[in-house]
């Protein structure tokens, strides 16, 4: 989680909103992909950390499937992010603060819930929560 972290912070750090992820390999603990997001440098609604470190690990292994991999993001991943985490067959994902608002795993959509989802990844949440939560409201304390 500590390298999700240090994602979300160098994101923060390029003026976007402070999220990071890191796909570990469940087998060895290497480093697959890390990042944070890029929406705004990339121009691109779509470019969340999740997203980013998904089509980075894809690219490096050569397969779409990245059922040896665990998931570590800073925030609950939303719809989009949750669907292309199951499309992915991601083993596990371990996210920091709740977001009720915009979350797809356990608020909103609930996606690896639905019927339709052919892939449900193990999922622990509240790792480093206060230490996410509050990177997020400090960086739109300051937007404000």
């Amino acid at each position: 989680m500590d390298a999700a972290f240090a994602a979300a912070e160098l994101a923060r750090d390029r003026g976007e909103v402070p999220i990071g992820a890191v796909l570990i390999d469940s087998r060895t603990g290497e480093v697959v992909a890390a990042d944070g997001n890029r929406t705004v440098a990339d121009h691109d609604p779509t470019a969340h950390a999740e997203m980013l470190v998904l089509r980075a690990a894809a690219a490096r292994l050569g397969s779409e499937r990245l059922g040896t991999l665990d998931l570590y993001v800073t925030l609950e991943p939303c719809a989009m992010c949750a669907a292309a985490i199951a499309f992915a067959r991601i083993r596990r994902v371990v996210y920091g603060a709740p977001d009720p608002k915009g979350g797809g795993v356990e608020h909103g959509p609930r996606i690896f819930t639905q019927p339709t989802t052919h892939h449900r990844p193990e999922v622990v949440s509240g790792v480093g929560e206060a230490r996410a939560a509050e990177l997020l409201r400090t960086f739109f304390a300051a937007r404000r």
